[in-house]
């Protein structure tokens, strides 16, 4: 029992730490990060933080798969509970625009605040910011092909439509950052664009595929 207690006051003040953490990266980075920063933000003792965490590229780890984990429970989550294609791609744009206005982190979307500072240094940390970049166009990518298997809309090349929005919405945050609040209008209006690109199909049995024929 007094293992278990142990374990789990561990885990919360690894959550502690990790929360203001993520913070404090989509501030300043996550070359910003320290252990005596965290350490003096938490209360806790600068060895009492490295225990945790072991080196600061491990600390920077924990933090991208912290903020990963409440990205997809504020976003990708939520937007389940919709219809795949249209309705869940609309639902996961509508979710992401309240992680980046509200903020759910202190300096905004976590991706967009410290992708370029790795994007030229390869290692662990590089990888596991292009993995959680892959996963979320893969994402959107999925509901664009679910929208055409579904009839929803006509053929579209999914990769380069997700592509095409996740850059908006990366375009978006540093907007809001700026004081933009006008900005989630414009998202709509590119991903409703995307959408009308290729319209829902014409039935092969329309009055319009019938007369087509016939002329």
């Amino acid at each position: 029992m007094t293992t278990d207690k142990r374990l789990l006051r561990g885990a919360r003040t690894r959550g502690v730490v990790l929360r203001r953490a993520v913070d404090l990266a989509s501030l300043d980075g996550l070359d910003g990060l320290s252990f005596g920063r965290l350490a003096a933000d938490t209360g806790m003792s600068k060895a009492g933080v490295q225990t945790l965490f072991k080196s600061k590229e491990t600390l920077q780890l924990a933090a991208i798969d912290h903020a990963r984990e409440l990205f997809v429970a504020a976003v990708v989550e939520p937007a389940r509970g919709e219809p795949r294609g249209v309705p869940r791609l609309r639902a996961l744009v509508a979710h992401w625009l309240d992680y980046a206005e509200e903020p759910l982190f202190a300096g905004g979307c976590f991706r967009a605040a410290v992708m370029t500072e790795f994007d030229s240094r390869p290692g662990p940390v590089r990888e596991a910011l292009l993995r959680d970049q892959r996963d979320w166009r893969a994402t959107l990518a999925a509901q664009f092909r679910h929208a055409v298997t579904d009839g929803e809309i006509s053929e579209i090349d999914s990769e380069l439509a997700a592509f095409q929005l996740d850059a908006v919405l990366l375009a978006a945050n540093t907007a809001l950052r700026l004081g933009d609040s006008d900005v989630a209008s414009m998202v709509w209006r590119v991903l409703d664009h995307l959408l009308i690109q290729c319209p829902q199909p014409i039935p092969a049995n329309s009055a319009v595929v019938r007369n087509s024929v016939r002329g």
